[in-house]
């Protein structure tokens, strides 16, 4: 009985450890064991250097822009949230495809913007002046996502991506690795990709299945706040070869 008695003391002891170790992760997700937050940071760093000939300035959204080889899509980010016009993150894209598919740029929700032969979706993340020792850099600036807005910033498992969402479905996502896909063990041959929520420009008439230079597929298991989900999209995947 008193050995028993031990045991349970013994495991009960053990759940609580663990319980205490749990509670301590979840309080600390947007400090020092954010594991998801730090690996993003790093591997967007990578990808940057990596893709430093399509890595431009953007003062006219206060911010930097990682473009495609073709910049037939881009994604911009802000520096500074006060000094941003419209947007803090947005994806900006050729129309022309969509156009050719069907889209009447009438029926888009508020949430796009249409010009010069361009379709910009985008969110405000906030509008707080944000401080830097010294001139921000791309990826510096890329960090105050993760230390302000962690819910932005995602991991992709059967991709081994990270990514940020932009708002209304849509975001960019990068390779956790540029060699290889740490999920699969295989060869890593989407290093960047964008990534557009498919459904508003369907029912504004696009047919998924004519958008040239776009794949409609299904993406799995993308997590993002601790959920898992399925769904279509449109991506446009880049190798930086």
């Amino acid at each position: 009985m008193k050995n028993n008695t031990k045991l349970i003391a013994g495991i009960a002891g053990a759940v609580l450890v663990v319980a205490v170790i749990m509670v301590t992760v979840l309080n600390k997700v947007n400090g020092d064991l954010d594991i998801i937050g730090q690996s993003s940071f790093r591997s967007f760093g990578r990808v940057l250097e990596a893709a430093s000939g399509q890595l431009e300035a953007d003062e006219a959204n206060a911010g930097w822009s990682l473009s495609a080889p073709d910049k037939s899509a881009r994604f911009v980010w802000s520096q500074d949230y006060s000094k941003s016009p419209d947007y803090d993150v947005m994806l900006e894209f050729d129309a022309k495809p969509f156009l050719d598919a069907g889209l009447d740029t009438a029926s888009l929700p508020e949430s796009y913007t249409v010009a010069d032969e361009k379709l910009v979706v985008g969110s405000k993340l906030g509008d707080e002046a944000l401080v830097y020792d010294g001139e921000p850099t791309a990826l510096e600036a890329y960090g105050q996502i993760v230390k302000k807005h962690r819910s932005a910033v995602s991991y992709h498992m059967g991709g081994d991506h990270y990514g940020v969402g932009i708002g209304h479905g849509n975001g960019v996502e990068w390779a956790n690795d540029l060699e290889m896909n740490m999920a699969t063990k295989e060869a890593q041959d989407k290093d960047l990709v964008f990534v557009l929520n498919p459904e508003p420009l369907i029912a504004a008439g696009v047919d998924p299945e004519k958008v040239e230079g776009w794949n409609y597929a299904v993406v799995h298991g993308a997590s993002h706040g601790g959920k898992s989900t399925d769904s279509y999209k449109f991506l446009k995947p880049v190798s930086l070869d």
